[in-house]
């Protein structure tokens, strides 16, 4: 039997990488969508230490069409999707350009739109499969020079709610899983520089999201919320 598929949106180093790990070691073959290939010879090989085959696809999640041509090949087998495509904005508002909210939405939220409308069909009509949105505490509370951000983000989380309402009942599960605080990775080292305070570990994160894809349908988690021991809320 063919092993079951993950769509990874926003791939990269770090979390995404992680992500593809755990459900290949888990059993599973994974796909990874985002503009840049750079990370995925990395990924390739972790996913084939775990017996996994690993399938990059270069593609802008901004683009409709492009999504559409680069899903349609593969969208019937996929069982798991995470989208965890985003572009982080910091600014103050009367400082952000149009172009740049538009593009933080369209990331974000429209991207997700587009992924997920190519695979609920499928999995609504075998009766199973697992959408998890990663969010932000952005998209549960706005803060200021977050305003293009913390919109996309609040949106994400609308969707998510609208499509568990919609697609729960034929036997999709879709999870909002809000991540509040930096994940320890690459990307963040680069973007803030290094702390000594605790950053959340990808890996268990990724551990979060494998184990809500394998949740009993009579106990699914809509959201998820994650936060390192030191953070506030």
């Amino acid at each position: 039997m063919a092993r079951p598929l993950l769509l990874i949106t926003g791939i990269a180093e770090g979390f995404g990488a992680e992500i593809a790990t755990a459900f290949a070691r888990a059993g599973h073959d994974v796909l990874g969508l985002s503009r840049s290939d750079r990370a995925s010879a990395y990924i390739r090989q972790s996913v084939e230490q775990h017996g996994g085959i690993y399938h990059h696809l270069a593609c802008d999640l901004m683009q409709a069409s492009d999504v559409v041509v680069a899903l349609e090949p593969h969208a019937e087998r996929i069982d798991v999707l995470v989208h965890n495509a985003h572009w982080l904005l910091m600014k103050p508002f009367e400082q952000t350009t149009v172009a740049e909210f538009e593009r933080v939405w369209r990331v974000a939220c429209f991207g997700a739109m587009l992924s997920a409308q190519a695979v609920i069909p499928h999995m609504a009509a075998r009766g199973k499969g697992t959408i998890i949105f990663t969010g932000a505490t952005a998209g549960i509370r706005g803060g200021a020079k977050f305003s293009a951000f913390a919109s996309a983000k609040f949106a994400l989380r609308g969707l998510a709610q609208s499509l568990a309402r919609e697609f729960g009942p034929v036997g999709v599960h879709v999870a909002h899983l809000v991540l509040d605080g930096l994940i320890d990775e690459v990307q963040t080292e680069r973007r803030f520089g290094t702390s000594s305070s605790a950053r959340m570990s990808p890996q268990a994160i990724a551990q979060a999201c494998l184990a809500l894809s394998a949740q009993h349908p009579s106990a699914w988690t809509h959201e998820m919320d994650l936060r390192p021991f030191s953070e506030r809320f």
